[in-house]
This record gives C-alpha cells, structure tokens and sequence, in this order.
C-alpha cells in the first residue's frame, strides 16, 4: 500500500524522502539538524550486516525491494540510512518515485544502541512501520517501540512476521552464526523458489531413473548374463527414462550386455534382444522320424519270437 507520508504530496509539510540534505554515496546522515559522520565498520559489524542483507533479501516476496545504506529524509531535520530497508517495489502513484520502507534493520553495538535509537524514532515519526536493531556484542534482536520511546527486546526463539516478508523471518539466524545459509534455504524452500524446485523434481527423477537401471541390473544377473564394469556403469548411469523402461523388456531376452545397449538391429538377421528363432522341422522329417521309430518297436517285439524258435 502506497504511505502518504512517502512523498510532499497536497497538504502535508514533509520532504520528498530522496530530497535529500546530505550527499547520497558519502559517509554522512543527517540527524536532529546535525551532520553525523558513519565510519566504516568493524569486523563483527559488517559481518552481521553482510548475512542480514542474504536473509532479508531470502525472506521477502517479488513485490518489495531491499537496499542497504539507503537514504531516506524522515523530516526538515532528518536524513538518515538504516542498514537495511524493506519498500514495495511499486512506485508511489502520488510522486511516481520509490515508497517509503516498511521495515529497517540497524546493526548497533552496545554502546550506540542510544544513537540507533533516535534514527529508529525518526524512521517511525515518518511512516515506516518497524525498525529492528541487532545488538551485535549482546548477541540480542530489539525492535523501537513508538509507545514506549524504547527498545524492547525480542525472544530469540519467535520469528518475524511481517506483511513486507513473504516468510517469517526467524530471529535466532539474526544473531548466531553459523545460520544463514539454512535459514535461507528454508525461506526459498517455503516460498516454492523455481531453481529450487527444478533441483528437487530433478532429484525425483534420477532417483526414479537409479531404481530403474538397477532394476536392468538385477534382471541380466538373474538370467546370469555376463556384466562387465564398464557395461554395469553405463546401465546404472543412464538417466534417460524412456530408455531405461525399453532396456527392462529387453533385459528378459538379450543374450549380451553388449546386445542390449546396442540397441535395436544389433545383431544381423532379427532384432536385438529377442529369443533365438527355433528351427522349423520339415513334415518329411516328421515322418521320417516316426518311420524309423516304427521300425524300432517291430524289431524289439519280433526279437524275442527268434530266439525262443531257435530254442524249440
């Protein structure tokens, strides 16, 4: 939703938030009408912000943006960076320029939790509905309470959910090490992330395709087929599906390994993996045959007639 409070539009006495009192790109804000110089940072805190912009940027939807060290002019008097900052991706209809941010995150040591403090009353007194400040030295998440005029700090085992993040945001991946990349894994995971979900189904499918290889596998040893290394590596390595279902059939009849991944026409005279074609006996054979088996049985009756003559 477009903040009326984003833009000088008809009525109100605010500055536009990109018209700016100091120079966008240097080292300096703007608070209470004195110029603040922001040093570059330490290890611990740049560290921190580093993971903060990965997980933000993994937990929100297409429909808003993310910047670090953005610039917004929250009064006459004010014109400071958060950290980080959430803002729709659509354009203000009233100034067809950039909305103001949603949420802000700070990364604050101890010491200038105070400072943070008046940037986050700033931030709110214009129109951006949370401000978070990680406590870098504590290992603690607080959010600027506009009530209180204060910090309150945040379990660290609750999430935060929020209209501008598409995935609640998990409050102990802000402050422990060692998280990020799981929590961001799961933040694409649950918003159905397109590169993750082609991995996954590709996944599915080599696994259905390993299972069907081993399946040729177990058929040609069961019919006691010859299976080299190098013919047993090609089959299980196969990934292709069609192929893998066509070797199964042949698998029941080849006579070689090498007989079924060469494929149809392998062998000259009939198709690759068939049965071996019996040979058709002539009926003159049959005939034959049954003549001479004829011939055997009167030999065997009249045998035993001849010799009892010649004992008579």
């Amino acid at each position: 939703m477009p903040s009326d409070a984003a833009g000088a539009g008809a009525g109100s006495d605010l500055p536009d938030i990109d018209d700016h009192l100091v120079e966008p790109g240097t080292r300096y804000e703007m608070l209470d009408g004195k110029v603040v110089y922001v040093p570059p940072s330490d290890a611990p805190h740049g560290e921190r912000q580093f993971e903060l912009c990965a997980l933000v940027a993994a937990h929100t939807g297409s429909e808003v943006k993310g910047a670090s060290d953005l610039l917004t002019r929250t009064s006459k008097r004010d014109d400071v960076a958060p950290d980080v900052s959430v803002y729709p991706g659509a354009r203000d209809p009233n100034t067809g320029r950039r909305q103001l941010a949603q949420i802000a995150f700070e990364v604050v040591s101890t010491q200038s939790l105070g400072d943070a403090g008046k940037k986050a009353a700033s931030l709110i007194s214009r129109g951006v509905r949370r401000v978070f400040a990680i406590d870098v030295e504590r290992a603690r998440v607080l959010e600027w309470s506009a009530a209180l005029g204060t910090w309150s700090m945040l379990d660290a085992a609750a999430t935060i959910a929020d209209p501008a993040l598409a995935v609640p945001l998990p409050i102990e991946t802000l402050i422990r090490e060692g998280k990020t990349d799981d929590a961001v894994m799961r933040a694409l995971a649950a918003k159905h992330n397109p590169v993750l979900e082609t991995i996954k189904a590709s996944s599915r499918a080599g696994g259905i395709g390993r299972g069907k290889a081993e399946a040729v596998v177990a058929v040609l040893e069961a019919r006691g087929v010859p299976l080299d290394p190098a013919a047993r590596d090609r089959i299980l390595g196969e990934q292709d599906l069609a192929r893998l279902e066509r070797w199964i059939v042949r698998a029941v009849a080849c006579a070689s390994a090498a007989e079924l991944l060469a494929g149809p026409g392998a062998r000259a005279g009939r198709p690759a993996c068939q049965p071996p074609l019996r040979r058709r006996r002539h009926p003159l054979s049959a005939l034959y045959a049954e003549y001479l088996g004829s011939m055997g049985r009167m030999s065997a009756v009249a045998a035993p007639g001849v010799a009892a003559r010649d004992g008579f």
